[in-house]
């Protein structure tokens, strides 16, 4: 699935990144050590983290990272209990040409998969089978649309109030329901708080996208090793106001010349960390503005597979956001007969107050349609639940009504130079990502480098 696909195919006007920004060569090289008695506190293991804190290691740096969970990763999160790799957070490289996670894959052992976006089946209700000429039409007239309707936006009307007007026969069609889940509202957050002039906001990396096929976390074990972690840590106050910043976590006082936030932005919004003194009022402002969004994400196996040999299948029920989307996972892990599919928005957040039988019985009902009441049940499924994870509270950030730009620059300026930031919601070219992630960690330790 690609992260950005309207921009990436309609959008001219946006440059194609084929160099990386400079980046740390070797996540754990340790050349060019400045000796310095500073020390650095990390909230949050995540992959923002992570690539600060190795990097403030390798440059002498006394470094402490406080992780509120049991292992590193952060969204970064792989779950493997039923014998294959399940991401429940990232799992595709977007564009592999000069981005930084392409060469940091390699490093880490991270194997990865070409995902074929040409390799689709889609299905209306009834299971009957749609053209390809007619949905390739449509996704074409979709990015069309797309290219062209920020200019018709404005900043207090959503996406969805701007789409629906101009094209209400669109928005009551299944086929545009799907396009419109799948490729804007997986890639940004809901239509109906999305921005109507930012949707389009953000830079992308050029080449195929790949989908990771033995876990994404094993970037973030990559990047801790040789890292001071301390587990199951929940930070609750960062009182900076003498010369050292003191943190406490889990009762303890910890104290640092420098701290580093990569908590996710729900958490900001949360407000389950006091700062003393208070934020200043435009961070404030740009934690409130900037959307989260939730995706959540579902793992089902079988004995043998039923469904077609290609790479995605999608399925145009009535109700948007909810499992319209399967991923083929045999085509790149073939010893395995599973399939990935998703909800968004609002249907996310409604799946976690269902059972599991409740969503494979939904699940189901979209499988049976296309393939049959005779197909078996599932053997087993996984699944996720973002919004109500106390530490997410979401899946990424996205430009909502009330977003500007300028926001996500203010959410990375730091605080006297003692206070700092860093995660996805913090990098205006590259939000939402995995390594926008990254290269704000990289942003943040390079900051706090050039201090001394």
């Amino acid at each position: 699935m690609q992260r950005r696909k309207f921009i990436k195919n309609s959008l001219s006007g946006l440059p194609i990144l084929l160099t990386a920004p400079t980046i740390l060569a070797s996540a754990c090289q340790q050349n060019e050590v400045i000796p310095t008695d500073k020390t650095v506190i990390v909230v949050g293991a995540g992959i923002s983290g992570l690539a600060a804190a190795q990097k403030l290691h390798a440059k002498g740096f006394k470094v402490l990272v406080l992780e509120s969970q049991d292992k590193v990763g952060g969204r970064l999160r792989t779950n493997r209990n039923l014998g294959i790799a399940f991401d429940e957070g990232a799992s595709w490289i977007h564009g592999i040409d000069g981005n930084p996670i392409t060469a940091l894959a390699e490093q880490a052992g991270m194997t990865a998969a070409f995902a074929d976006d040409e390799s689709i089946k889609s299905y209306d209700i009834g299971g009957i089978l749609r053209s390809p000429t007619i949905y390739s039409t449509a996704e074409d007239e979709f990015y069309t649309i797309l290219n062209s309707l920020n200019k018709k936006g404005n900043a207090s009307q959503s996406f969805e109030t701007i789409f629906n007007n101009l094209y209400p026969a669109k928005a009551k069609d299944r086929l545009w329901k799907f396009l419109l889940s799948t490729y804007l509202t997986f890639d940004t957050g809901d239509l109906d708080k999305l921005s109507s002039q930012l949707y389009d906001e953000g830079e992308v990396y050029g080449g195929i996208e790949k989908i990771s096929t033995n876990g994404y976390d094993t970037i973030a074990q990559y990047l801790a090793k040789e890292l001071t972690i301390q587990f199951n840590q929940r930070v609750t106050k960062v009182d900076y106001s003498a010369n050292k910043v003191k943190v406490t976590h889990n009762g303890t006082i910890s104290e640092a010349d420098y701290i580093l936030i990569t908590v996710p932005l729900g958490v900001l919004k949360a407000n389950t960390i006091q700062f003393s003194p208070a934020l200043p009022s435009i961070k404030q402002n740009a934690i409130q503005k900037i959307g989260m969004s939730c995706v959540n994400k579902f793992l089902l196996t079988w004995n043998t597979a039923f469904w077609d040999d290609v790479q995605y299948i999608s399925y145009t029920p009535e109700i948007k956001d909810k499992f319209n989307y399967f991923v083929n996972l045999k085509k790149v892990i073939t010893t395995t007969n599973a399939l990935m599919t998703f909800a968004y928005a609002d249907y996310a957040r409604k799946t976690e107050t269902m059972t599991d039988n409740q969503v494979i019985d939904e699940i189901m009902s979209h499988l049976k349609d296309m393939y049959g009441n005779k197909i078996p049940n599932p053997t087993n499924m996984l699944r996720t639940k973002w919004q109500s994870n106390e530490n997410s509270f979401g899946a990424y950030s996205y430009t909502a009504v009330g977003t500007e730009m300028q926001h996500f620059d203010d959410l990375a300026t730091e605080i006297g130079d003692k206070v700092f930031f860093a995660g996805e919601h913090t990098e205006i070219d590259y939000f939402s990502t995995a390594h926008g992630a990254y290269l704000s960690g990289i942003r943040e330790a390079d900051k706090i480098i050039d201090l001394q």
